[in-house]
C-alpha cells in the first residue's frame, strides 16, 4: 500500500463530527485511505438528517488481522450503538461505545496498519470522568507513554502548553525545570522529523511581566534555568518572555512555536489569531495523533452550520 490509511475514531456520537466529516468528504479527495470507526447505523441516520450522501466500504478488524482486505478510499469499521434519534443530548451513555472505538483504533496501530490517528470531538466531562486532564493524557495512559506534549498547530505559528486542562490554582505547583526541558526537547525533535528544521521557540513567563511579589519567583527559579540548559543543548529558544507581548506581530515573526505555562495562556491567542485554522496534535505517542481543535459543540449538532476547516486540516496533515 503506497499510502498508509488514516484511522479516524468518530468520538462522541452526539457531536458535530458527522457534519464536518461529511462536508470534508464532499469537496475534498485524499491520497490516503480512511478507516472510520463508528456506528454505521447511527451514521446513516445522521446522514439522512444532514442530507449527506455516504458510501463506505464496510470492513472489520478480523479481516484486517488476517490481512484479508482491500482498502478503498473510505472504509468503515462498525461499532454497535443503539440510539433512536439521529442526535441526542450528550451523556455518559456513549462512554462504553467511545472506549470500544478507541480500542479498535489502537489495535490497528499495534497491528502496524497505520501510524496516523485522528479522533473526533469528545466530551471530557462525560468520557474522561476527571480521571484524565484530556485525550492527550488518556492516550498517553493507554499507550504507556511518559513523555508527551500537546501542540495546537498552524503552519505560521503553533503553541504548546506545559500544563493542559488543570485549574489555574494548580499550575505553579505542576511546573518544574525538568518538565520544561523534556517538553522543549520533544517538540524540537518533532519539528526536525516532521518539518526537517529546528523549531524557533519562544517561551512565556508564568507571571505578568516576568515579575512576582512572592519570594519564590518561578520565572527566575524554574523557567530561566531551563532555557539556559536548552540553549546549551543547541535548541533555538528565547525567553521567558511576558505572555502579554509575545504574541505581538513583531514578536510572532521570530518564532514558529510558543511554549506556554498553562492552557489558556497560549490557546486563547492562537484561537484568536487563526480561529478554526488550527489542529490539535499529540506528540510522543507511538503514532501521530491529531484532532480538530474544538469540542463536540452540542448546541450546533444537526444544524449543518458548523465550520469543517479544522477537520479538513487534520486529515490533510496526515495525508502523506
Amino acid at each position: 500500500m503506497k499510502y498508509k490509511p488514516i484511522i479516524i475514531v468518530a468520538g462522541e456520537p452526539n457531536s458535530i463530527f458527522s457534519e464536518i466529516f461529511f462536508k470534508v468528504l464532499k469537496k475534498n479527495k485524499f491520497k490516503s485511505p480512511i478507516i472510520l470507526i463508528c456506528s454505521y447505523k447511527l451514521l446513516l441516520k445522521q446522514a439522512k438528517t444532514l442530507k449527506a450522501k455516504i458510501d463506505f466500504n464496510l470492513m472489520n478488524i478480523k479481516k484486517i488481522k488476517q490481512n484479508d482486505y482491500r482498502l478503498k478510499k473510505i472504509n468503515l469499521i462498525n461499532v454497535d450503538y443503539n440510539q433512536s434519534k439521529p442526535f441526542e443530548k450528550i451523556s455518559p451513555k456513549s462512554n462504553n461505545y467511545i472506549s470500544k472505538c478507541f480500542n479498535i483504533g489502537l489495535e490497528l496501530i499495534k497491528l502496524k496498519i497505520s501510524d496516523k490517528f485522528i479522533n473526533g470531538p469528545i466530551s471530557k466531562e462525560n468520557f474522561l470522568k476527571k480521571k484524565f486532564n484530556g485525550i492527550t493524557e488518556y492516550l498517553a495512559y493507554k499507550t504507556k507513554t511518559k513523555n508527551f506534549a500537546m501542540i495546537i498547530y498552524n503552519k505560521k505559528l503553533s503553541v504548546s502548553p506545559i500544563t493542559t486542562h488543570i485549574p489555574i490554582k494548580y499550575v505553579a505547583k505542576n511546573l518544574n525545570k525538568q518538565k520544561i526541558i523534556n517538553q522543549a526537547k520533544l517538540l524540537n525533535k518533532f519539528w526536525l522529523k516532521q518539518f526537517e528544521s529546528k523549531a524557533k521557540i519562544g517561551i512565556t513567563a508564568l507571571n505578568p511581566h516576568c515579575e512576582s511579589k512572592d519570594k519564590f519567583k518561578e520565572d527566575k527559579r524554574i523557567i530561566l534555568p531551563a532555557v539556559s540548559i536548552l540553549k546549551k543543548l543547541n535548541i533555538n529558544i528565547e525567553g521567558p518572555m511576558p505572555a502579554d507581548t509575545i504574541f505581538l506581530k513583531k514578536n510572532r515573526t521570530k518564532f514558529n512555536l510558543v511554549i506556554g505555562m498553562y492552557h489558556d495562556q497560549v490557546l486563547t491567542p492562537i484561537k484568536t489569531l487563526f480561529e478554526y485554522d488550527a489542529i490539535n496534535i499529540t506528540i510522543g505517542l507511538p503514532f501521530i495523533r491529531v484532532s480538530p481543535d474544538h469540542g463536540p459543540n452540542e448546541a450546533m449538532i444537526g444544524k449543518n452550520i458548523s465550520n469543517h476547516l479544522s477537520m479538513l486540516n487534520s486529515i490533510r496533515f496526515l495525508d502523506y
